[in-house]
């Protein structure tokens, strides 16, 4: 790497295939062309020079142009920024989301739930679970092998995409708290907590099994019997604030301390 763009020699060895590149200069020229159209174009250049390339391409090209034509007109291209931020498997899920806290929000301004229960502080924690599950799943997302390909698919692609995810959820919650008086605190640490013990767990047997696992777990320890007794289970009232807050560190420092381990293709299952 030279200055602020990458140097036409080791453009040149990466269009070739060399094998003899150093890992760190790979992964800097990677990251560097995920940003740079210049050095995109310049390597496009470079490879396509190889009568072999050039062939390949003409030969796939000419395969896809009819199917291309024929689609155009029926979609829609996804603004760029939005598209670093979420895929398109993530969309119903994250509506989903949003429809659930507006029907939980509804069931306890009318008052349909047993006893003192809020189904809002119920649905808080698991809640961006879901769309989190649905942005590193394997059968959902169509592209996810270029995903897992890209140098940055580890935890800063991790943490973008549970952002945007967190910047949805979060204010439908806020909302429902506001209506119905919880304090943002019972509903705001539940939330990032099980998020963040999400990609903590995820880290070792996969984000979407970890997902799966903890909503499975909250439905059975702590949903089920509180609607069974219709009252708010400890760990959803104020008392319980501290256990969240130490679960919401425990999960920070858990992802921090391994986060090479989202690069690896374990993360995404």
């Amino acid at each position: 790497m030279s200055g602020e763009h990458a140097s036409m020699r080791i453009i040149d060895r990466y269009a070739r295939g060399d094998t003899d590149i150093a890992a760190d200069e790979l992964w800097a020229l990677e990251s560097h062309l995920e940003a740079c159209g210049l050095c995109r174009e310049r390597l496009s250049a470079a490879t396509a020079e190889g009568p072999a390339v050039a062939a390949l391409v003409d030969s796939v090209w000419s395969g896809l142009e009819p199917h291309l034509a024929a689609a155009a007109p029926h979609q829609r291209r996804r603004p760029a920024w939005l598209s670093r931020w979420v895929t398109p498997a993530m969309m119903p899920w994250l509506a989903m989301a949003v429809s659930v806290t507006l029907i939980a929000l509804l069931l306890d301004v009318a008052g349909s739930g047993p006893g003192d229960v809020s189904f809002v502080l119920l649905l808080a924690p698991v809640l961006p679970v879901l769309g989190v599950a649905a942005s590193w799943s394997h059968g959902l997302d169509p592209a996810y092998e270029l995903t897992a390909s890209v140098p940055r698919a580890g935890l800063y692609l991790v943490l973008r995409r549970t952002a945007s995810v967190l910047a949805v959820v979060v204010p439908a919650l806020w909302v429902s708290g506001w209506f119905t008086g919880v304090m943002a605190a019972q509903w705001l640490l539940p939330c990032l907590a099980f998020t963040s013990a999400t990609l903590a767990l995820g880290g070792i047997v996969g984000v979407t099994r970890a997902a799966v696992a903890l909503v499975g777990v909250w439905a059975a320890v702590i949903v089920a019997p509180t609607l069974a007794a219709g009252r708010t289970a400890v760990v959803l009232q104020t008392a319980g604030l501290p256990v969240w807050a130490l679960v919401l560190g425990l999960g920070i420092g858990i992802v921090v301390a391994r986060r090479g381990a989202y690069s690896v293709l374990g993360a995404h299952r």
